[in-house]
C-alpha cells in the first residue's frame, strides 16, 4: 500500500540529487568513483544519491510505501537500491546546488530506496534534451548492500 507520492521538477546540477534525513543535516558524498557513476546510485551516512543522465532539470517522484511494493523491470532503463537510515522521519529530497523540493514525514528508522531510471532513450546527442525521469521507492527495511537490478548501457555509436 502506498502511503505518500510527490512528484517535482528538480535541477539535477552535477548529476545528482539526494534523499536524505533534513533532521541530521547530512553532508553529501564527495568521493565518487567509476563503479558509483556506473551504479547511478551512491549513499552516505543518511543520504541517498540518485545520477540523472542528465545535468539540467528532470522530472522525479518519490513513493514512500509500507512494504516492498512490486515493480516492473522492463519499463525503467536502470534500476539500483540501497538503504538509507531516516533516524528522525525528515525525509527531504534536496537538489545538489539548490535547495529542497520536496518534504516528506515518515516513521524514523531504515528504509530501502530502489531507484528507477527511465526515458533515456530520448536523451538527444548534446545530452541537454530529452524526457529522462526518475522514481525513488522507499518502504521500512532493515540495512542491505548496494545492489544494481538492472544496469543500463549506453548504446555504442561505432
Amino acid at each position: 500500500m502506498r502511503r505518500q507520492h510527490k512528484a517535482f521538477e528538480l535541477f539535477a546540477d552535477y548529476h545528482q540529487f539526494y534523499l536524505w534525513d533534513a533532521g541530521v543535516n547530512p553532508e553529501a558524498p564527495v568521493d565518487y568513483d567509476n563503479e558509483d557513476v556506473r551504479r547511478r546510485i551512491k549513499t552516505g551516512p543518511n543520504v541517498f544519491v540518485v545520477q540523472p543522465e542528465r545535468n539540467v532539470t528532470v522530472s522525479a517522484a518519490v513513493e514512500v510505501h509500507d512494504v516492498e511494493p512490486p515493480h516492473s523491470p522492463e519499463a525503467w532503463d536502470h534500476i539500483a537500491e540501497a538503504s538509507l537510515h531516516l533516524p528522525t522521519g525528515r525525509l527531504q529530497v534536496h537538489e545538489c546546488t539548490g535547495g529542497a523540493v520536496a518534504d516528506l514525514a515518515v516513521d524514523p528508522g531504515w528504509y530501502r530506496v530502489r531507484s528507477f531510471h527511465g526515458g533515456f532513450d530520448t536523451i538527444d546527442e548534446s545530452g541537454l534534451e530529452g524526457n529522462d525521469h526518475y522514481l525513488a521507492v522507499l518502504w521500512p527495511a532493515p540495512p542491505g548492500e548496494l545492489k544494481v537490478l538492472k544496469q543500463w548501457e549506453p548504446r555504442s555509436t561505432d
